[in-house]
């Protein structure tokens, strides 16, 4: 008996290996992240921080007298842990609301791009710029400049939801944060920033629970030329086959209620009576729904009906104003 039962184990284990062999194969799944973004829900993304950053840009270059420029460079999602021991310190973090979505938005911006912006603000050539905390001069300015990024990131969004971001405070080290939980799941979306020779990388942190909701209200689906073709002349097809489809169209009296033995006992002969007024024109309907209304007749050796004005419309005419 066992070796009979391994004879047949043994037989069967190389067909299993083979057809496992023939698969995918198992695939990584991380129970932290248990939604991901779809790739629809990051070509919308894509579409909204790309206006930003083009919008950001020219407000650099205007606001700071420098030729800068800001490019999206990635969209990706991370736990917010990650997103924190991937930051710089120092580095300068607006924390930042968008109204009236929920949660807590996080700006971060090299210290060094900061430093250099402000120097460019007070009429400096930028360059090299020290290390050092903001004084209560600088400040203000750096307050005001990102109130106005954030208008931007506000224009960018405005084809989504119309949001009012708001800065709150302004922070220097992430790790003193606790915007969110560590294991919480957020969109960080990466801009290449340039502002003269200073070249820096900027983030920005987008709560995952806050930006999905809009995101599934607003699915866009971008169609290219021949999709949107193809899309076009199925209509056509679907409406003209529609058109041409033939249906069953009955004209009927006004239905009656009778017993189940008066049915039963019915003969040859036997005469019914409707109580369809004369007066009344009868139903046309198509699949026991009424569409019409006719009245009968003939066509020459057939039978034949002649479609008049519903009841209702005629008892609103005549009692229409005269």
């Amino acid at each position: 008996m066992t070796k009979s039962s391994s004879a047949v184990s043994a037989a069967r284990s190389p067909g299993k290996m083979s057809r496992r062999g023939q698969g995918a194969g198992p695939a990584p799944y991380d129970f932290r992240r248990p939604i991901k973004l779809s790739r629809e829900h990051v070509r919308t993304l894509q579409i909204a921080f790309e206006t930003y950053a083009r919008s950001c840009g020219t407000l650099l270059t205007t606001r700071l007298r420098a030729v800068s420029n800001c490019s999206l460079i990635s969209i990706e999602q991370l736990n917010y842990d990650e997103y924190v021991a991937s930051l710089a310190n120092p580095t300068i973090i607006a924390v930042v609301t968008l109204d009236p979505l929920p949660g807590t938005v996080l700006l971060e911006i090299a210290q060094s791009a900061v430093m250099t912006a402000i120097d460019h603000m007070l009429g400096g050539p930028g360059g090299t710029q020290p290390e050092r905390p903001l004084t209560e001069v600088e400040m203000p300015l750096l307050r005001s400049l990102v109130e106005r990024m954030l208008g931007e990131l506000r224009y960018g969004f405005e084809t989504l939801v119309d949001i009012a971001p708001h800065l709150k405070e302004i922070e220097y080290n992430a790790q003193f944060l606790r915007a969110h939980a560590p294991g919480d799941a957020v969109v960080i979306a990466s801009f290449e920033m340039k502002i003269g020779a200073e070249e820096c990388i900027s983030t920005l942190c987008l709560p995952f629970n806050t930006i999905l909701p809009v995101l599934s209200k607003t699915e866009t689906i971008v169609l290219s030329a021949a999709e949107r073709q193809a899309k076009d002349r199925a209509l056509r097809n679907l409406t003209a086959g529609l058109s041409a489809a033939p249906i069953d169209v009955a004209v009927r009296f006004q239905p009656i209620r009778m017993r189940t033995d008066d049915i039963v006992d019915l003969r040859p002969g036997d005469v019914v009576p409707l109580g369809h007024a004369t007066s009344r024109p009868l139903e046309v309907t198509v699949n026991d729904i009424v569409f019409a209304h006719a009245v009968p007749g003939n066509q020459g050796a057939r039978l034949a009906c002649l479609v008049v004005p519903s009841p209702h419309e005629s008892s609103s005419k005549e009692s229409g104003p005269q």
